[in-house]
């Protein structure tokens, strides 16, 4: 009995160290918690995150112990990627964005247009009169298909009433980037030095891969599966993050 106990302890210690492994190095499920993310990510998705995709800082292991200084095995991210960070203000807080600026370039909102080194970001717009979440508020908000120079592409909502405007030009700096949600008028983000601000390279945790699960938790909790079929959205499964 005694010996059964001690190797069920031995599996479970194993166990644990092999997915605290998993976690650290290769890949991390999150949960998306807030709407600042929509049309792309939506509240109740569950995502996995590569680890591996920029290297490893001190951020990719669970607490965020100062095991090194800097980055190892570190790999650039691409301008539209959709990053989890550390958010400067405490080093601790998960955030999720849209990479918009690299170091060294300049963005700016002008009459409701984002530009990025003076150039205008070119939008399509797609659907109007969407209703999107803002924590208890719905906005009534125009999508657009906006699209980077590099090519990528990506789907960004802006209030029809009371989109932002106008903002300083942000000027990104060495060794920091620019973050933006999608949902641009419901987003804490770099457009906010206070809070957010510009985040450093070290500051990366990975990059959104795909969503694994998504239910819309504002109606049923996942606890009662009963109701999976009202809940669960079924057509996100396995979605690529683009």
């Amino acid at each position: 009995m005694k010996k059964n106990i001690i190797e069920n302890i031995k599996t479970l210690f194993f166990a644990l160290i092999i997915a605290l492994i998993i976690r650290s190095l290769f890949f991390q499920p999150f949960y998306i918690p807030s709407s600042s993310m929509e049309p792309s990510l939506l509240i109740g998705d569950r995502l996995f995150v590569s680890k591996y995709s920029f290297g490893y800082s001190r951020h990719s292991f669970p607490f965020s112990p100062k095991l090194f200084e800097g980055r190892i095995f570190s790999n650039f991210p691409e301008r539209g990627d959709v990053i989890v960070f550390k958010t400067p203000a405490d080093n601790r807080t998960d955030y999720i964005k849209r990479l918009i600026g690299l170091p060294g370039d300049t963005i700016q909102i002008i009459d409701g247009n984002l530009y990025l080194n003076n150039e205008i970001i070119n939008k399509k717009k797609l659907e109007a009169k969407l209703e999107i979440n803002c924590g208890v508020e719905i906005l009534r908000s125009n999508i657009y298909e906006e699209t980077l120079p590099s090519g990528k592409k990506y789907l960004s909502a802006y209030r029809r009433i009371g989109s932002m405007q106008n903002t300083d030009t942000f000027i990104v700096p060495n060794n920091h980037y620019f973050f933006m949600g999608d949902n641009r008028d419901c987003s804490k983000d770099s457009r906010f030095l206070s809070s957010v601000g510009y985040v450093h390279f070290d500051n990366l945790v990975g990059k959104a891969q795909i969503i694994f699960l998504s239910n819309n938790s504002k109606k049923y909790s996942l606890i009662k599966f009963w109701k999976w079929n009202e809940t669960i959205r079924f057509n996100r499964f396995f979605k690529k993050i683009l």
